[in-house]
């Protein structure tokens, strides 16, 4: 070997075992903190790469990512699969349970820089984990000018829904009907099996009349949602979506995207949604429980949970009967 080719090896060396080190590398291990969250193919359980994810999914009409509200892993996955997907599709729209959509004007005018963030937070009735939680996705698309779209039903409407019924939307003067969906109660089985089995356990009887309103109040946000996510669409051809949502409304490919699919059978949607590996924090050395979640999404991501709110039952009813005492009195006439 010449002296030159020696040379030329030897600088080699770091060059290469650079680009090795920039190259992302899918995690294959269970989260170690609460911002990790190692994704997975559900069909085929192999770790994906936020880089390979966004490679797979650049041709996707919707990519709904699912989220356990509050989880720093789950908005930090939503915001760094945000800028990946950009990469490959500029054209992007970003729509967010976490506005009503009778919000929208208040969120234009942010995002038009008429408003500061806490006139936004205020007068849009932002989540109070706003500023941690979705400021990244926002701000990600409002210094690139990509709409923002607010996807949720009107939270008075919502609650009006599930104390008085579907009936209720008939009393509803015309400007605020003009929010609301086409068919805005439709479902399916499965979705209402799915949720009466779980909130029957937590308040009482899947047949009463309370439960539901409830349910329907549930399928009035999805369809809000899908019809949402179908108008962004129309208004900004050629973009893709990005869906943020909770995970109940997504997982399964019920609720929103169930709606979603209904109302336009042809859409390619990818569903991304998040699992609890149930196990404390600090514990190591066990598998992505894959097999027993693959219906819940296309491609899963794993954290760790989240610690327990109250240990006292008493303290924690408190609690909730305090959170109920201080929401917005809605007075439905």
């Amino acid at each position: 070997m010449s002296h030159a080719s020696i040379v030329f090896s030897v600088l080699a060396i770091p060059f290469i075992a650079g680009c090795s080190l920039l190259t992302p590398v899918p995690e294959q291990d269970p989260p170690q903190t609460y911002y990790h969250a190692p994704v997975v193919d559900a069909a085929s359980g192999t770790p994906v790469s936020l880089p390979q994810l966004a490679e797979r999914l650049a041709d996707q009409d919707v990519v709904v990512i699912g989220e356990y509200h509050g989880h720093q892993g789950a908005h930090l996955l939503q915001s760094r699969l945000q800028a990946h997907l950009y990469r490959h599709r500029p054209d992007q729209v970003l729509t967010m349970e976490q506005f009503d959509v009778d919000q929208q004007p208040v969120l234009d005018q942010y995002l038009n820089g008429e408003i500061g963030e806490e006139e936004l937070i205020a007068d849009a009735g932002a989540w109070p984990n706003y500023q941690h939680a979705y400021r990244p996705l926002v701000e990600f698309a409002r210094h690139r000018n990509l709409p923002v779209i607010a996807a949720n039903a009107p939270a008075g409407i919502v609650r009006c829904v599930g104390r008085n019924g579907t009936d209720y939307l008939d009393s509803l003067p015309e400007e605020h009907k003009r929010f609301l969906p086409e068919s805005p109660f439709a479902g399916n089985e499965a979705y209402r099996e799915k949720f009466l089995g779980v909130m029957g356990g937590r308040h009482g009887s899947a047949d009463d009349e309370r439960m539901q309103n409830t349910y329907n109040a549930q399928l009035l946000r999805d369809n809000t949602m899908a019809s949402r996510i179908l108008e962004a669409r129309e208004s900004h051809p050629g973009h893709q979506v990005i869906h943020l949502t909770g995970t109940f409304h997504s997982e399964e490919r019920l609720g929103t995207v169930a709606s979603l699919l209904q109302r336009e059978p042809g859409l390619s949607v990818t569903v991304i949604s998040p699992v609890f590996m149930g196990q404390p924090a600090g514990q190591h050395g066990r598998e992505l429980p894959v097999a027993n979640n693959r219906r819940k999404g296309d491609y899963l991501y794993f954290l760790l949970p989240l610690p327990e709110e109250y240990r006292d039952e008493e303290r924690g009813r408190e609690a909730m009967m305090e959170q109920f005492r201080n929401a917005p009195k809605t007075t439905c006439k």
